[in-house]
């Protein structure tokens, strides 16, 4: 997606592995992987195949299933007719990371409305949108939604997508969320962290990163200062000159450090009794807003790109804001060449792009044509966000044979895709990347906003698709071997062409399969902080498998 506004403005239990070797690796990974906040492309590939031929190609060769897989996969097959037990499967699974997430649009509306109240903040009767206080004329008292049903209710619709007509395009009414409440997430964003790693470990997730923009006001200052120079290499002398971008890293690093307090205190993680939050691998991506004039929005990209390279806690750069706004599409390609450019001056800064995110009607069949190809192309984007419009692109098996041999992942989020651009189904691109062997990792966007969870978004991928077991289990697996974490892949290879095969080092040494890790694979999870996290996903997936790998009452749930 693509939230509409800035900082401050506007605009369970994890499941224990069996053995002792498991457990003591992790007690090991929980240290590890408690919560730290803390490329260039190669040339593009030849023609692409036919679609028939991509699906050879990007299928991996089927593996033999252990006896806990097969009795999973065949549970799963069992209740696929029953809501109930099919929801309870997918709220156990294992689901690695949530690689497309927007901080403020996460959290739950329940709890912004309470927030709301708590800070005595207002609510403008006619746009029902957040202010300060005091409530003057036009205004209610936020408070008021905790008796007045009827108030709390206008507000759930205005917030969110709660109660929206399932069958009309929300794009306007989602978008329009973000201003109404944008400012209650502003003032308690190290609260709203933790409500959000909250949400996402009780989805037995294990690493998140979300999208922030820190300093951004700042950022939009000096932008308008410096003013517009279409020599890009001359534009960044401006900018860094004097110190005045790293002025605003250092703004940046500070309001963070507040958010991580205010996160710390907030779940109690260094307290007696830590919420699951804690517990959380978190990183942030700067998100730069591609509505905005050309000097804001490179300003923000190389503050975000700097951080990148200065400040662990940030891995990435991102645009948002609707990408069929009149400002995003007449700048779109000006704003690939810009993130192509500071690319060559922060190379260890990642980029991942929303790109694609259209539909036929939504915008000209003109802007339908390049969006995607661009990103990759251009931009070098390492991942592509939403990527909806992917077959009406100009050439558009090239552009997924090239994102499958850079191993391009698209980030995909069903409920974000179905509410803002009425697409889903057979018209979704998801089996197309697939059949092209392109990296494909589940998301939510906005979950808060959506009203979904990571869990529905796959048990919606494996009822519309037909998923099997160790398909889902891959999709998991991909959101970690897909994320920007540093270190070393417990993955060798392309796993989304080749299968998910374990590095030399802990070859037939993973959890469950009865040979503990020896030495080097154990000294791989400890110094690559990609490989813990991995590594922690595979012990959950051998305590969630477990119980199904003995003989089992058809549609009972052995868990």
């Amino acid at each position: 997606m693509h939230d509409g506004t800035r900082n401050g403005k506007p605009a369970h239990r994890t499941p224990v592995a069996r053995g002792p070797a498991a457990l003591s690796l992790l007690c090991l990974l929980t240290s590890l992987t408690s919560l730290t906040f803390l490329s260039a492309a190669p040339a593009v590939a030849a023609a692409a195949p036919t679609v028939a031929a991509a699906h050879a190609e990007g299928a991996p060769p089927p593996g033999p299933l252990t006896a806990a897989e097969a009795g999973t996969a065949a549970y799963l097959d069992s209740v696929r007719s029953d809501p109930r037990l099919l929801r309870h499967f997918f709220l156990r699974l294992p689901k690695g990371g949530d690689l497309h997430n927007h901080l403020f649009g996460a959290v739950r509306t329940e709890y912004l409305i309470e927030l709301a109240g708590e800070d005595g903040l207002c609510v403008d009767a006619a746009t029902l949108t957040a202010v300060v206080p005091p409530c003057g004329p036009g205004t209610r008292p936020a408070a008021d939604a905790r008796t007045d049903l009827g108030f709390r209710e206008a507000i759930l619709r205005a917030w969110s997508m709660y109660d929206f007509p399932p069958d009309q395009s929300g794009h306007d009414h989602f978008f329009a969320t973000f201003d109404k409440f944008g400012l209650v997430p502003s003032l308690n964003q190290g609260r709203v962290l933790a409500e959000v790693a909250d949400s996402v470990a009780a989805q037995h997730q294990f690493y998140l990163e979300t999208m922030v923009n820190p300093a951004s006001d700042g950022a939009e200052r000096l932008g308008d200062e410096v003013g517009w120079d279409p020599d890009l290499a001359a534009l960044h002398a401006r900018l860094v000159a004097g110190g005045r971008l790293d002025r605003l890293v250092a703004d940046a690093r500070q309001e963070t450090d507040g958010v991580d307090a205010g996160f710390r205190s907030a779940a109690r993680c260094d307290a007696g009794r830590p919420r699951p939050g804690c517990r959380l691998t978190v990183r942030r991506i700067y998100q730069a807003f591609r509505g905005e004039s050309p000097q804001r929005v490179f300003t923000e990209l190389a503050l975000g790109m700097r951080l990148a390279e200065r400040d662990p806690r940030f891995v990435a750069v991102n645009l948002v804001q609707p990408e069929d706004g009149e400002s995003a599409l007449e700048n779109y390609s000006l704003q690939m060449r810009m993130v192509r450019y500071l690319r060559t001056v922060y190379p260890r800064a990642h980029v991942t792009l929303h790109a694609g995110e259209l539909r036929p009607g939504l915008v000209k069949p003109e802007d339908l044509r390049f969006h995607i190809r661009e990103a990759v192309d251009v931009a070098g984007a390492e991942r592509i966000g939403h990527g909806v419009d992917l077959v009406h692109e100009d050439d558009w098996p090239r552009t997924a044979t090239t994102m499958a041999d850079r191993q391009i992942a698209v980030e995909v989020p069903f409920t974000s895709n179905a509410q803002i651009l009425g697409v889903r189904g057979a018209e979704h691109p998801f089996d197309t990347y697939r059949a092209f062997g392109v990296p494909v990792v589940l998301a939510t966007d906005d979950p808060g906003v959506s009203r979904t969870d990571i869990s529905h978004e796959y048990q919606y991928a494996a009822e519309t698709y037909g998923l099997s077991y160790p398909e889902l289990k891959d999709l998991a697996r991909a959101s970690l071997q897909y994320a920007f974490l540093p270190g070393r892949s417990l993955w060798r290879g392309n796993p989304t062409r080749e299968g998910y095969r374990s590095v030399a080092v802990c070859a037939g040494q993973l959890p469950g399969g009865g040979r503990p890790p020896g030495a080097e694979c154990r000294r791989l999870i400890a110094t690559s902080p990609k490989a813990a996290v991995q590594w922690r996903q595979e012990v959950a997936f051998a305590a969630f498998e477990s119980p199904f790998e003995s003989p089992f009452v058809q549609g009972r749930h052995p868990h």
